[in-house]
């Protein structure tokens, strides 16, 4: 189970942490080219976060992601890959959005979905554009709850480990193995209900979530067919 849980991240080109951290330290030293470089090398990643759950604000929000980073950049201490601290800025500020649009401090993104945030959301622009999510598994995908929702991108779409994810979600990473699992499991439940009898969920483009929700769909056929 561990491979099909974590096989998804070596299907994403990440740039070497050596790389990363060097362009860190030359921004620091006043080589502005270098701190444009890094925001570079991770905007594409980041945007698509954010446009998978609040398209209207992900220019936005991708933003404020990086404006961040340029307030806090003598707090990282490398650590951790940036890549890695990119995204748990970004986890951030999408939590941050949230909170201001349905004006509620108190929202719990382990039970809460993107389809009932924006429900509950007092401003017009965020409304999600949906044929931004038109395929299946993104309509799947938005009924989940939100920290479900963003630990399954993180891993398969943008390649963060189970160490990475454990410091981008803040739990222990022992926990995370059973939260990916959690929610590939529940994210499937949902492609079942959304999905008419005849339709299948096909991966698309080779994509690692798509791919590895096909494996699923394909065990329990095979399950089904061995116990009638």
């Amino acid at each position: 189970m561990s491979a099909q849980l974590l096989g998804g991240s070596d299907r994403t080109i990440i740039a070497p942490v050596e790389a990363d951290l060097d362009l860190l330290e030359q921004w620091r030293a006043g080589n502005k080219r270098a701190g444009e470089d890094l925001f570079r090398r991770h905007f594409a990643a980041v945007h698509r976060f954010f446009d998978n759950k609040v398209a209207r604000s992900a220019e936005d929000l991708t933003q404020q992601t990086f404006l961040e980073c340029v307030r806090a950049r003598d707090r990282f201490r490398g650590a951790s890959s940036f890549r890695t601290y990119v995204f748990g800025i970004a986890w951030n500020q999408l939590r941050h959005h949230f909170r201001r649009e349905t004006r509620n401090e108190l929202l719990d993104f382990d039970t809460s979905s993107v389809d009932e945030l924006v429900a509950s959301g007092t401003s017009p622009s965020s409304k999600f554009d949906r044929v931004q999510r038109g395929r299946q598994i993104h309509d799947a995908l938005i009924r989940l709850p939100l920290a479900q929702q963003a630990l399954l991108e993180c891993h398969y779409w943008h390649g963060l480990d189970a160490a990475a994810l454990a410091e981008v979600f803040g739990v222990p990473a022992g926990a995370i193995r059973v939260r990916l699992l959690r929610a590939r499991n529940a994210l499937r439940d949902q492609i079942g209900v959304l999905k008419t009898p005849a339709s299948r969920t096909e991966p698309a483009d080779d994509d690692p979530l798509t791919v590895s929700l096909s494996q699923l769909e394909a065990e329990d056929e095979s399950a089904e067919r061995d116990n009638p």
